[in-house]
């Protein structure tokens, strides 16, 4: 095992790693065979094996067994990542790969499918035609219309130069294209300048290795254009690593605490102290934060309120106040996070569960809720057909004579530069209130 950092918030030491590994380790043939619990579930993976009627695949089972064992701690934050999707959380946390230039989301409502979100300039994807809103049929001779996202991802991706066949789906109609995998560095964050000579930086996440460079570069171009105020947006990023979440708060802080963690023991620790540089950006800050905003996004906006450097507008945080120690190199080449501490923000504030109050409350108006009906009482198969925005939608109910209907959410504006960063502040309340504050 290897405990390396404590991400989605925190850098592990070797001591903490140790600890987690004997008490893991505890857990023998013969610590088992010494309670009737242990023995218990001994004997029902052996009668499983013995008795059940159909095969069993070992690897689903035992995998089953460890996700049982985390889910009895009812903690959302303390979760197995199955050896699939690590290797795929590893590219993303290492800020590369070999792809074809573009970003996902889910194309289904139960989170299936892929359908193409973002399509970056000077990609495979953008040499081939690809458009938003094209959703994936076939990867090879595949389908993957109801695949999971992360799985799509792990079959575009690839060795570098190697090709892919994709099948796409455009109003109705199917193309293939095939396109060479090339280099896609993610670039997780983004930059303009607004009306006012307000300089813009969104911050999209902190799980990536590049972000501390990254977010250095975009401060240091709004220095060189000398702009009068700075607005940085953590609105909708969840976090990531506590260490470049320290960086971007020491950015904007001269001196003190950033954050301290506190472990189970009641032991407190400072992480993260700002110290003063020429690189630093003095001028007037705001920040803005959503219901999305979490963990390292809580950590800088904790930091900076505390210390009274930054205006912070927008909605109460999420309230991801602890942090986890992954261990990778699992045998299986599996990953677990486990919480392991909290943290408070320079003041001592545990904000767990409770977030982060804004020193100007503003809803988020940037997404609308998309209009969306069920009803019952048909018979299966039947069709209803209703006027929805001037145009007809059909839906077929279901074997229970039941049928919904979920429009497409308003998708906002995205540049097909990655680092250039579209806001529109006529329909942005948290922007506008934003930008008021440097009048």
């Amino acid at each position: 095992m290897n405990a390396k950092r404590l991400t989605l918030i925190l850098t592990a030491g070797a001591a903490t790693a140790a600890v987690a590994y004997a008490q893991l380790g505890a857990y023998t043939q013969e610590s088992l065979n010494s309670s009737a619990t242990g023995r218990t579930f001994l004997e029902v993976l052996s009668d499983l094996n013995k008795y059940y009627l159909h095969p069993i695949d070992q690897e689903k089972l035992l995998r089953g067994a460890i996700t049982g064992a985390i889910g009895s701690l009812d903690d959302q934050f303390t979760y197995y990542s199955e050896p699939a999707d690590t290797a795929i959380d590893s590219e993303n946390l290492n800020g590369e790969f070999y792809g074809i230039g573009v970003q996902l989301i889910a194309a289904n409502s139960d989170g299936t499918g892929g359908k193409i979100d973002n399509v970056f300039r000077g990609g495979s994807a953008a040499s081939a035609g690809v458009q938003i809103g094209d959703t994936f049929q076939k990867i090879g001779d595949e389908d993957v219309s109801t695949k999971k996202l992360n799985d799509i991802v792990r079959l575009v991706r690839g060795e570098k130069g190697t090709t892919v066949n994709v099948t796409f789906a455009r109003d109705g109609k199917s193309y293939v294209v095939k396109m060479e995998r090339q280099p896609v560095t993610i670039v997780s964050v983004e930059q303009t300048v607004l009306p006012g000579n307000i300089g813009y930086i969104a911050l999209n996440t902190f799980y990536n290795a590049k972000v501390s460079e990254q977010f250095r570069a975009a401060v240091a171009d709004m220095k060189k254009k000398n702009v009068k105020g700075l607005i940085l947006d953590l609105r909708d990023n969840g976090g990531g690593l506590l260490n470049a979440g320290v960086d971007v708060a020491d950015q904007f802080l001269q001196s003190g605490p950033v954050v301290s963690l506190r472990d189970r023991a009641g032991k407190t620790v400072v992480y993260g102290t700002a110290k003063p540089a020429t690189t630093d950006y003095t001028g007037p800050l705001v920040v803005l934060v959503n219901k999305n905003s979490a963990s390292a996004s809580e950590v800088v906006s904790g930091a900076l309120q505390d210390d009274a450097r930054a205006k912070i507008i927008g909605e109460q945080t999420f309230g991801k106040g602890v942090a986890q120690t992954p261990i990778d190199g699992l045998p299986d080449g599996g990953k677990v996070a486990i919480v392991s501490n909290e943290w408070l923000t320079p003041k001592g504030r545990q904000i767990h569960k409770k977030g982060i109050t804004p020193d100007v409350v503003v809803t988020d108006t940037r997404s609308t809720q998309p209009l969306n009906f069920t009803g019952g009482g048909l018979k299966a198969g039947d069709k209803v057909t209703l006027t929805v925005a001037g145009k007809p939608v059909t839906v077929t109910a279901d074997k229970d004579g039941k049928f919904s209907y979920t429009g497409e959410a308003a998708r906002p504006p995205r540049s097909a530069a990655q680092g250039e960063a579209v806001v529109d502040v006529n329909t942005d309340a948290i922007l506008k209130a934003g930008l008021a504050q440097f009048k």
